[in-house]
């Protein structure tokens, strides 16, 4: 494939070129509701797909203009498979909407990842740093980042993607449940994030969106793979009656420590921890395994909860 020098000092595919596409000048819900309906077919389950990489299963997805360069300040273990990056943006043009993902470009590395963000915009704003969490695969950019990513390695960045929650100012207010599996809890850990900046604001400045009650359900084989425990948990003491959270395991075999046991259900999400949620101002965000999202979203089809209320992010 032939390829294009641009500013970030390395080469990427022209394929993203073709891939890029201005944002519309919608309403952030309205596009989402556009978006999570281009995802289901008639009778509202997932069209399944053959396994494509992330620049071809993501062709169709909006895409910013600006690449970034980032470096790397800061790597952590979130779990035994997961690393936790701090990249610091040089751009000061570089915005994205808690949800997004970027692409992840790696110098001499010809495959271009896709990781989604785990931090809020409000961070980068104040900081110009943005996180992302990568689960250890074989992908060649997570294998990468696993095994050859130091502090100041340099990467370059462009956001993208139609799944974020990006409320304005005279929007009306909504409930939100956000449903997790696994590492998919990325993105919607960022909009948890984004919803406590949004919650802090209110009550420091008195203007804003004002936001209504979170709910996140978050599901994984066990507590030791539950990622942003400890920050999800401060969260809920921060903004009590506000957000909360109820985790599910469904493979535990060791004890569960004492400050997660108020929190812990063992076994999957049901609909009976659903139904209670279900109102007209209520929106649903899922992202986790495929079929995990197919459960889910039948299981709140069955509800009666409208299709355009429920938004979801497949990873792979």
């Amino acid at each position: 494939m032939a390829c294009a020098t641009i500013h970030v000092g390395f080469t990427v595919p022209q394929l993203l070129r073709g891939a890029s596409r201005i944002h519309p000048t919608h309403s952030a819900l309205v596009v989402l509701r556009h978006s999570a309906s281009c995802y289901c077919t008639v009778n509202g389950t997932i069209k399944s797909q053959r396994k494509m990489d992330h620049l071809e299963r993501t062709a169709n997805n909006f895409r910013q203009e600006v690449i970034s360069q980032a470096k790397v300040c800061g790597i952590s273990n979130e779990s035994e498979t997961v690393k936790r990056l701090r990249l610091a943006i040089t751009n000061k043009d570089f915005t994205f909407k808690a949800g997004q993902w970027v692409d992840f470009f790696i110098p001499g590395l010809p495959v271009v990842g896709g990781f989604s963000m785990c931090s809020s915009p409000g961070l980068l704003k104040r900081e110009g740093i943005l996180e992302l969490a990568v689960k250890h695969t074989g992908h060649p950019p997570a294998h990468w980042v696993h095994t050859e990513c130091t502090l100041d390695s340099e990467v370059a960045l462009r956001v993208g993607g139609d799944f974020f929650f990006d409320p304005q100012p005279g929007d009306s207010p909504v409930k939100l449940v956000l449903i997790a599996g696994g590492v998919g809890i990325n993105p919607l850990f960022s909009i948890l994030l984004h919803i406590a900046d949004l919650h802090g604001y209110q009550e420091g400045k008195g203007n804003g969106y004002k936001m209504g009650t979170v709910k996140l359900y978050y599901s994984a084989k066990n507590t030791s793979q539950l990622l942003f425990k400890k920050n999800i948990l401060f969260l809920m003491n921060a903004f009590p009656g506000k957000i909360m959270c109820r985790f599910h395991v469904t493979q535990q075999s060791s004890p569960i420590c004492k400050e997660l046991q108020p929190h812990v259900t063992e076994g999957r999400i049901s609909e009976k921890d659903l139904e209670k949620h279900v109102s007209q101002d209520t929106l649903w965000y899922i992202c986790g395994p495929p079929p995990m999202i197919e459960s889910i979203s039948k299981l709140l089809s069955d509800l009666g909860v409208p299709r355009n209320c429920v938004f979801f992010e497949k990873w792979w």
